[in-house]
């Protein structure tokens, strides 16, 4: 997909990544791009610095609630009349293990998971009737290895890509494009503070880099969109000796166990 012309979504589109990202649509001539979020001041801002651009519009969204999501589509297509490219980007993260509340575990599932599923159930219907469309959903590095300190983060990340790669075994013979986002460790406020831990090994991101790689997978919509290349080597030891691999993630936790245990 080129993006030039096109009509882009961006929820959590107020700061880092999805901030990033409007921003470099609106640079590669994208004929609107609608900025979502929970964040009213962060949409505002982002849409300031990028109406120069492009048409721009905000709409504040919380991506946990269906209603919400449906609103959001449905402005889009009341303002632009279609849709070209959903990105489902917002994301939360929560420390801990199997004992995290049950509160917590819902809400990390219903914005990190349930949002993918609210958005394709608004879209995919427009998108499938012209016969063409694009999503790309935000997981992470963690969906694709595991997430030391954070076994909410690394399930819901999981089940991001899980339902990714359905929705393109569904649909992509009916027009549909499919693009999962997993990176490492990224420069944004849920690394303020820190160096990313066990994601930051491979160094920290800046979110303009990342929008590089994002824009050069859509172009050759490839499924995985891996701004940290390194990734890609360690899925290949991980099934290539899955056990072993287990082995090596146990010593990073003993590494690191102390340090998200101060973040729980």
């Amino acid at each position: 997909m080129q993006i030039k012309g096109k009509v882009v979504v961006v929820t959590g589109g107020a700061s880092g990544i999805g901030k990033s990202l409007c921003e470099r649509f609106a640079q590669e001539g994208a004929s609107a791009v609608v900025v979502s979020d929970i964040n009213q001041a962060g949409i505002d801002q982002t849409v300031a610095d990028i109406s120069t651009s492009t048409q721009a519009l905000g709409v504040k969204t919380d991506v946990g609630v269906e209603e919400e999501v449906n609103e959001l589509v449905a402005k889009t297509l009341d303002s632009f009349s279609h849709i070209d490219l959903f990105c489902s980007n917002a994301g939360i993260f929560t420390a801990g293990g199997e004992n995290v509340s049950t509160e917590a575990w819902q809400t990390i599932w219903e914005i990190n998971v349930m949002s993918h599923i609210f958005a394709a159930r608004a879209v995919l219907p427009g998108m499938l009737a012209r016969g063409e469309g694009y999503l790309l959903n935000t997981s992470s590095a963690a969906g694709l290895l595991s997430q030391v300190g954070s076994a909410p983060y690394s399930v819901t990340k999981h089940a991001a890509i899980g339902f990714a790669e359905w929705l393109s075994i569904s649909y992509g013979n009916k027009g549909i494009k499919v693009s999962v986002l997993c990176p490492q460790a990224v420069r944004t406020a849920m690394t303020a503070g820190g160096d990313g831990g066990v994601a930051g090994l491979d160094g920290m991101l800046e979110p303009e880099k990342l929008a590089d790689t994002v824009i050069e997978t859509l172009e050759k919509e490839r499924f995985l969109v891996l701004p940290h290349p390194e990734v890609l080597t360690y899925m290949r030891r991980k099934t290539d000796d899955y056990d072993r691999w287990l082995g090596g993630m146990r010593r990073l936790h003993e590494k690191f166990e102390d340090i998200y245990k101060k973040r729980e």
